[in-house]
């Protein structure tokens, strides 16, 4: 059975939900989202007990200042999201994307050499454990529209607001 560190961290969006492995930061999600959370850890570590930490590594605090409006103090958090190589390479394409900007499912696409995987890329984006840090919050629909978001499309919303856009 594997021992991950938790924390939370009560924000304008909701409280969330910090989990750790080995150091570094492996699922980010929302406290009302705990059964995606849970289904995502099982899949990766199948059996796991979460034991509660006090600040991890300095991420809650890093945390709190993005939230704070130091939108870049969540560039140097380490991550370990697991996944498949495919959704790795466009999970790494979302912390190339700077706070205040967005980008399409096809832009990510093709940066990652795949021009005509852009559902694919969507499909790996909903599946993100590692929400803000990972900021799938900045990809948008080819029209512009705001799409999908596992946290849902309000914080979706706060989240792109609080990085200007």
């Amino acid at each position: 059975m594997t021992a991950l560190l938790t924390d939370t961290v009560e924000s304008p969006i909701g409280r969330l939900v910090l989990v750790f492995d080995a150091g570094r930061l492996c699922v980010l999600d929302y406290a009302d989202n705990t059964e995606r959370m849970t289904r995502l850890l099982r899949q990766r570590y199948h059996r796991f007990r979460l034991c509660e930490a006090s600040t991890p590594l300095g991420v809650t605090q890093q945390l709190r200042a993005y939230l704070g409006g130091k939108l870049d103090a969540i560039d140097s958090i380490q991550v370990d999201p697991g996944g498949t190589a495919f959704q790795q390479k466009v999970w790494e394409a979302l912390r190339t994307i700077p706070p205040g900007t967005t980008r399409t499912y096809r832009d990510v696409a093709e940066q990652i050499g795949r021009p005509s995987a852009w559902r694919a890329v969507g499909r790996a984006n909903a599946l993100n454990p590692i929400s803000i840090v990972l900021p799938c919050h900045r990809l948008i629909g080819a029209n512009g529209a705001l799409t999908g978001y596992a946290g849902g499309l309000e914080r979706k919303h706060w989240l792109l607001r609080h990085e200007g856009i």
